[in-house]
């Protein structure tokens, strides 16, 4: 049976970076309509006119030089909304707040159901993906027939969200009818507040790492020695472990170390630039993530263990494992789904025995184990999985 959503949330449909919203949107366009709702442009972005290739076009749909609404194809649509919504986010928590934020959600909402009424969109189910302040009064005003809350980050401790989520998500979490996350620790938060909360997994877009593909050693790379041990991704102190990074290459000197990504600034000013075997090769483009990784004997993720990493799914793990490659990675609760086909390690001494072992024991059964493993992964089973649990939710509806 098709049926209708809408999806609201943080991320823009024209953002250059990969999205769990929108590939689980394409996803179920394949057999369902689907409208993208472009987050609304607040007054302060705005006022300080910066458009980026993110939200350039919600800026010409602003000023009435482009159509609100775009086809993607027979259905799927995305909207951008032709409005701005007052800045709440500098308030102070609590009744201030709560009254302009409702009248942000009932702008955004009123609009939306007229254009979703326009489309001949029947008891639409409303897809929130992490957006809680602009989708927390969503199903007051759009009156959805099923209203699904993503949980798929744990916003909470960043300084950006910290003055109001905390108060905020537990209640919408309690209001929404279903609650999907992506990893069991997540899932394990949602549950205080709404039994008919379940993790539901991670999807990963993986048809550009195949294995099978022999790729030329990148330009960057070619005078690196092997055995090349590396990391692909945003090099970011808020996540991952500099000091382990650093005491891993001082111990194995005879070992090269890739980190290959945007760096913040405790990165770009930590001792690991003065180590010989450690090179940092900068930002590349997404097409060029597979070939970097098909140079590299052995893949890291050493993550911090922290509120943000704790429940963190790393898309990166299922990549590097398509590739077939050996993965040596922190342990965290959700790294735990992995346990069978990486390396789980806490502590310096663990990652050096781990990554002593991956390089000798490696072999293609093992290869063929973890591609088998990461193509369990795909956004097909992760919908699929969705689908199951609204379905249980109607099931158990009086």
């Amino acid at each position: 049976m098709q049926n209708d959503f809408i999806f609201t949330g943080l991320q823009s449909w024209d953002i250059p970076i990969g999205s769990n919203a929108i590939d689980i949107a394409k996803e179920m366009a394949r057999h369902n309509r689907v409208l993208y709702v472009n987050s609304p442009l607040d007054m302060m972005t705005v006022l300080r006119n910066k458009p980026t290739p993110e939200n350039k076009r919600r800026f010409s749909v602003i000023q009435k030089k482009s159509s609100p609404l775009r086809k993607i194809n027979d259905t799927l649509w995305v909207l951008d909304l032709p409005f701005v919504i007052a800045s709440v986010n500098g308030l102070p928590d609590g009744r201030i707040f709560d009254f302009i934020n409702r009248r942000n959600n009932k702008k955004i909402f009123s609009y939306v159901k007229k254009i979703a009424a326009e489309l001949g969109f029947s008891n639409p189910i409303h897809f929130i993906d992490n957006d809680i302040y602009r989708s927390f009064y969503a199903k007051e005003y759009l009156q959805p027939a099923i209203s699904v809350y993503y949980r798929r980050d744990n916003l909470q401790p960043f300084p950006y969200w910290k003055k109001h989520v905390a108060r905020l998500e537990p209640m919408l979490i309690e209001k929404s009818d279903v609650v999907v996350c992506n990893s069991p620790q997540l899932a394990g938060f949602a549950k205080r507040f709404n039994p008919a909360s379940t993790d539901i997994g991670q999807g990963v877009d993986l048809s550009a790492y195949d294995a099978s593909v022999a790729h030329p050693i990148p330009e960057k790379l070619q005078n690196i020695p092997a055995p090349r041990i590396g990391y692909i991704g945003d090099i970011n102190s808020k996540r991952l472990d500099a000091d382990l990074l650093y005491g891993l290459a001082l111990s194995r000197p005879a070992y090269s170390f890739i980190m290959t990504g945007g760096e913040d600034e405790l990165f770009r000013n930590h001792p690991l630039h003065e180590l010989k075997n450690v090179h940092f090769t900068g930002s590349i483009p997404k097409i060029a993530v597979p070939k970097f990784m098909a140079a590299l004997q052995v893949c890291l993720n050493p993550q911090l263990l922290n509120e943000i990493t704790i429940g963190n799914y790393p898309r990166k793990v299922d990549e590097y494992l398509a590739m077939g490659k050996p993965v040596v990675a922190t342990a965290t609760e959700t790294m735990q789904i992995f346990k069978e086909h990486t390396y789980l390690c806490n502590g310096l001494e663990e990652y050096q025995v781990a990554i002593d072992d991956a390089l000798l024991s490696d072999s293609e059964s093992h290869r063929k184990n973890r591609i088998q493993f990461a193509e369990t992964h795909s956004w097909e089973n992760n919908v699929s999985n969705i689908y199951q649990t609204l379905a249980t939710f109607q099931k158990n509806q009086p």
